[in-house]
């Protein structure tokens, strides 16, 4: 079973595509690009439509989702986090 999507291997977040994503869960991860799938533990209850982080991030780090900037992170995220408006702000504003 897929849990999310990532749609390149250099992002650094992918989209959760199942209902009831929880804290604790081991996760299945399909990239798109290549055709391959990664594991990855919740560390955090994710809600469907929300992103995964796939690696460590700091205040300042930019993450990339589709190959593109979408944001600067403003509170410490750990691999397996929920990245959402909490942790990650637009740089448009």
């Amino acid at each position: 079973m897929i849990h999310f999507v990532v749609h390149e291997e250099g992002d650094g977040v992918g989209v959760v595509v199942v209902e009831g994503v929880t804290k604790g869960q081991e996760l299945t991860g399909w990239i798109m690009e290549d055709d391959k799938e990664l594991k990855i533990t919740a560390r955090s209850d994710i809600p469907i439509g929300h992103k995964i982080a796939l690696k460590d991030y700091k205040p300042g780090d930019t993450v990339i989702k589709y190959g593109t900037d979408i944001g600067k992170i403003v509170a410490p995220i750990a691999r397996g986090e929920h990245t959402h408006v909490q942790n990650l702000k637009t740089k448009r504003w």
